[in-house]
């Protein structure tokens, strides 16, 4: 008997699963909240409480697997480490593509002359004395360096020399565009390099944190975690590219959702606290996304499922919509932390605040809300900011902190860095008043949701006339917009759509209609045509009314909540390695390796040894990654033109796929 350990760390719950692997079967599960000061905390609580369920010792555990949500959260809600990006033989202009300065936030940029041509030539020499200077003043102000080259995957040598004076000079971790992605486009791979080097504290503070709780335990098993794209990685690998991660939890879901229902074709809904994620299973598998994982607005070169993620979940933030007569809900995409679950820990500072906010008629801006502080860097913030977080020694209403509304901007810089979490009410806290939870303070959310419920309208009435009427309309409105997602997931897979907008046809007013369905002069009818797997802890108590809105089965199997920790050692680990030759001219063909250039004089010669060095690496990698048993796959993409009747070589991609299965301990 094989026992394999699936570990689930999501915004809210930290799930555990314990599977008999060669029984397939599920001997023991359980949940803790996600411990955000330590995270190993939570994932100690939920191990512990699975390895009980099961009856097994935590000698008997022969692999371990990590996926995570806290990545693409990270992403969605715009929060992150402070970083500074290394931009080399790059313009002003190039800055603005891709969404780069929206992802940079203000974070410095060093830029360099220096890069290399599309054939791999050095355009300018790297000033490595001027880039030593730069760095050291950085140093002590950012978590870490993303590192983007002109045309670095057709020539690194630039961006390994600057990788390796930085990690000298400061000693901080750094990040290389050519690592991520094999692919041109310098803008778009310097912006998944900064979004990596982001990433790299708060996933390195994961994995530090499980690895510690299995020792503590005796569990001596390599530990594993969940790429993007379904495919495990081990715990060292994901330590340097946690950019792989986003969508680490997504991808573990569709994994649990095919063990769990053995469904071929669905669509794969997962409701976690922050996020919904939908995927299209077809024929048993998802998809790809060709264009690279997009996550909170940003379009990565970061090869996952094609998923569409949502800022949509249980602890997404309720907006109250004032504008026209009869106001109006909406929710997402940030994450707070429901009022009822900062009671649990807090409950005499929470009830006081709302019990003195529900004793006036009036309610004040920022009645209702409370303010977290969190662990991180300090570095990079202004007098005010710091000024705000100093004051945030413990939790505390919003107000308490601030003393002017100048402060308000930098509250929201604070929350954006992850610094401080805002508190306050949610659909969870809505749920506890209608009963659908008890898992934390329902009195505490009962208050909350009674006083948010006195504002006004445009039209000067109240929200609504109390608590349980405030619940269903914020509950209403998630089962509107979770109907909204999938409809947009469904229009963008179908061919029949291809090329029109997958949001503006869900929310097309003949959608709506359809949905009713209506029947009139014209008659409309609009059902969704495969059925959805509903997966996460609060599935249950929100999909029923999903399913009825859209006229489909809504499949709910019994271990929908911890799907993303059985998927998290379901799967099976793979690698990609990808190499370029190019023909400069006539008769000379340049294999783009990582360790050079090399040139040859036919092509055949350059694709043999371009094939051998990316199944060498790609096998490398698979084994770092903790594989055995490779399968090795290869294919060449040739670009040919035909001349005066004969093919004339222009360009090739040659990738080699290494997979296998996990090592485990026994």
């Amino acid at each position: 008997m094989a026992i394999f350990l699936g570990v689930d760390t999501g915004g809210t719950y930290t799930d555990a699963v314990i599977l008999d692997d060669e029984a397939n079967a599920v001997l023991g599960k359980a949940k803790a909240l996600t411990s955000r000061h330590d995270l190993a905390v939570g994932i100690g609580q939920a191990v512990d409480a699975a390895i009980a369920a099961a009856g097994v010792s935590a000698s008997d555990v022969a692999l371990v697997s990590l996926s995570t949500t806290l990545a693409t959260n990270a992403l969605v809600e715009g929060q992150g480490a402070r970083v500074a990006l290394v931009f080399i033989g790059f313009d002003e202009a190039d800055l603005g593509r891709s969404g780069l300065i929206e992802a940079l936030k203000g974070d410095p940029v060093v830029q360099l002359p220096g890069g290399h041509t599309h054939a791999g030539t050095e355009v300018a020499p790297l000033d490595l004395d001027a880039l030593e200077a730069q760095v050291r003043a950085l140093g002590h102000e950012v978590s870490g360096f993303a590192v983007a080259a002109q045309f670095a995957t057709r020539n690194p040598a630039h961006e390994v020399a600057a990788r390796d004076l930085i990690r000298r000079v400061t000693g901080r971790p750094v990040t290389c565009s050519h690592e991520l992605s094999a692919n041109l486009n310098g803008p778009k791979r310097a912006l998944t390099a900064v979004l990596n080097a982001r990433l790299i504290g708060m996933i390195d503070r994961l994995v530090a944190a499980c690895e510690r709780h299995l020792a503590a335990v005796g569990i001596d098993a390599p530990l594993m975690a969940v790429r993007g794209d379904g495919a495990l990685i081990s715990a060292a690998m994901v330590r340097e590219r946690p950019i792989e991660t986003i969508l680490s939890g997504p991808a573990a879901s569709i994994v649990g959702a095919r063990w769990l229902t053995g469904a071929t074709d669905a669509l794969v809904s997962d409701i976690g606290g922050t996020t919904t994620d939908v995927a299209l299973l077809r024929n048993g598998l998802p998809e790809i996304d060709p264009q690279g994982a997009r996550v909170g607005g940003f379009r990565t070169m970061v090869e996952a499922v094609a998923m569409r993620t949502t800022g949509l979940g249980g602890d997404s933030e309720v907006h109250l919509v004032t504008e026209g007569l009869t106001g109006g809900l909406r929710l997402g995409p940030r994450r707070l932390m429901p009022v009822s679950l900062l009671a649990v820990d807090h409950g005499p500072m929470v009830h006081a605040a709302l019990d003195r906010w529900l004793s006036s008629e009036a309610v004040g801006e920022m009645d209702g809300r409370f303010v977290v502080p969190m662990s991180g860097q300090r570095g990079g913030l202004n007098a005010r900011e710091l000024a705000v977080l100093d004051r945030i020694t413990a939790p505390m209403p919003m107000a308490a902190c601030l003393t002017s509304r100048l402060e308000v901007a930098a509250l929201e810089r604070l929350v954006a860095r992850g610094l401080v979490m805002i508190s306050g009410v949610t659909p969870s806290d809505a749920a506890h008043v209608l009963g659908r939870l008890d898992s934390w303070d329902a009195a505490a959310a009962d208050k909350a949701l009674r006083l948010i419920a006195r504002r006004r309208t445009g039209a000067g009435d109240r929200f609504a006339s109390g608590p349980e009427a405030f619940a269903q309309a914020i509950v209403d409105q998630l089962t509107q917009q979770t109907v909204d997602c999938l409809l947009e997931a469904a229009f963008g897979e179908d061919a029949a759509f291809a090329g029109e907008a997958p949001q503006a046809l869900a929310l097309h007013r003949l959608t709506r209609a359809g949905l009713g369905p209506h029947r009139g002069v014209v008659e409309v009818s609009v059902r969704l045509g495969v059925p959805v797997i509903g997966l996460g802890a609060s599935a249950p108590s929100y999909y029923g009314a999903v399913g009825e809105r859209l006229r489909c089965p809504m499949i709910l199997p019994e271990h929908a909540g911890v799907a993303n920790a059985i998927g998290a050692v379901a799967g099976q680990v793979s690698q990609r390695a990808t190499a370029t030759v190019s023909s400069p001219a006539e008769g000379r063909f340049v294999a783009h390796l990582a360790d050079g250039l090399q040139v040859f004089a036919s092509a055949e010669d350059a694709l043999a040894t371009t094939e051998a060095a990316v199944v060498a690496e790609a096998s490398r990698r698979a084994r770092d990654a903790g594989a055995v048993d490779l399968r090795l796959s290869v294919e060449r993409a040739v670009k040919e033109v035909e001349i005066e009747g004969r093919p004339m070589f222009i360009e090739a991609r040659v990738t080699a796929t290494a997979s296998g299965r996990p090592r485990v301990a026994h």
